[in-house]
């Protein structure tokens, strides 16, 4: 095996406009999703009011991403990604609309509210989109052997966005209010748009299959579900974000328990993502590919343990630590799974399999805002955090026990078949 280069996906010029521009549109997102759940909080004062937000999202992003992977890997991947991004800036533009003064004193409180809902069932649909066309689209921007180097930083990426966004969030509606951090969000997805334009169009790779939809749907269906180590994967992330997550609660943290304002809203949903950051980056320098299924197995166990002391905690500082260090558990699962799918897809089917990891853990995120917003009104907000929190180690032990080929998991071999294979495009 070759040196490692920590840099070798920075070396290709598609691939660092590719970064920047989803800097861009990840550091507007998790903005956005601040803004959106401090303010319809702060209309509501009411805990299912957010669990609301991520159904409205979570419903069309899981019931449509199988058909998006189909549509993913019949289609270029650019062109669609651009398209994406413009009806995402839709998105960005109706609530900045929804915001003004103007609208606020003409429209009663719950037709804004249904009007929200709506835009965040739009981006519902848009998810399901996203996942699949971006891993498709890294695929086709570095040779396979650098596979590892590019998630890791396009993972390090996604998640430095995140932290800037969700802190931006919280100090901007402090600042300047939650009108005009819309209206930044809005200029932010334009600046995307305008970037995507400077990738070159991307080869078909299956442009001439005659799967139909559902056979289309059966096959990667069945890949994911036939490979234990990409299922376990996928399944330890998905019950990681769905029980033992809490994000979607931060406000009634920071609200009501902690007394810490928007400020404080946002530190809360930055200091879970910074951890991460660190973590990411130094996987550049010492890759993750030996005793990978261990390691994968470790993190998450420890994600769970922060989050339970998040839930117990009334201190803002021990509360920030323990999402600090929820984050550094939840970067090395992230680097592990994205390394894992594209190591071990094939070209033809990263769209559909890029789909099936939308259902499993993108939508989860919603799904998980549904739950945490359901037990946090039954249980309280802390409760239902440390019994999130335990749900996961449960179920992290099960499958560790339970599911041989993931805990032996090594990913050297792999790393040394693709070392030698040139790049796709």
């Amino acid at each position: 095996m070759t040196k490692n280069d920590p840099y070798a996906a920075l070396r290709i010029k598609e691939f660092n406009i590719f970064l920047l521009l989803r800097f861009a549109l990840v550091f507007g997102w998790s903005m956005q999703f601040v803004v959106i759940e401090w303010q319809v909080y702060t209309m509501t004062n009411d805990k299912l009011s957010l669990a609301l937000i991520g159904l409205c999202e979570f419903l069309p992003a899981f019931f449509l991403a199988p058909f998006a992977g189909h549509i993913v890997d019949k289609k270029e991947k650019r062109n669609l990604f651009m398209l994406c991004i413009a009806l995402f800036s839709l998105i960005s533009f109706g609530l900045f609309w929804l915001t003004s003064n103007t609208i606020e004193s003409a429209w009663e409180t719950h037709s804004i509210l249904y009007g929200i809902y709506g835009l965040v069932f739009f981006g519902g649909i848009l998810r399901a989109f996203f996942g699949p066309t971006i891993f498709s689209l890294i695929a086709l921007l570095v040779p396979k052997k650098i596979y590892p180097n590019a998630a890791t930083w396009s993972s390090s990426t996604w998640k430095g966005a995140s932290v800037f966004g969700a802190l931006c969030g919280g100090f901007l509606i402090a600042w300047i209010g939650v009108h005009y951090t819309l209206g930044f969000i809005f200029l932010l997805v334009m600046i995307a748009l305008v970037l995507v334009f400077l990738i070159a169009k991307k080869p078909i790779i299956n442009k001439d299959s005659t799967e139909s939809v559902k056979e289309s749907l059966k096959t990667g269906l069945r890949f994911v579900f036939k490979d234990k180590v990409i299922l376990g994967a996928l399944t330890l992330d998905m019950i990681a974000v769905l029980f033992g997550g809490a994000v979607a609660i931060f406000a009634v943290f920071a609200k009501d328990i902690l007394d810490a304002g928007p400020k404080g809203f946002g530190i809360l949903n930055a200091a879970l993502s910074s951890g991460s950051i660190i973590t990411m980056l130094a996987t550049t320098y010492i890759p993750i590919t030996k005793n990978t299924g261990k390691k994968l197995l470790i993190s998450i166990f420890g994600f769970g343990l922060c989050m339970i002391v998040f839930g117990a905690s009334k201190l803002m500082w021990l509360s920030v630590l323990a999402l600090f260090f929820a984050g550094v558990f939840d970067g090395i699962s992230m680097v592990v799974r994205q390394t894992i799918l594209q190591l071990k897809t094939p070209d033809h089917m990263r769209g559909r399999v890029g789909a099936v990891n939308s259902m499993f853990v993108g939508s989860s995120n919603e799904l998980g805002a549904v739950e945490s917003g359901i037990a946090a009104r039954i249980f309280g907000a802390p409760l239902a955090v440390m019994l999130g929190g335990t749900a996961t180690l449960i179920i992290v032990a099960i499958i560790g026990v339970k599911n041989k080929p993931l805990r032996e998991l090594d990913l050297r071999q792999d790393i040394e078949d693709h070392e030698n294979e040139e790049q796709p495009v």
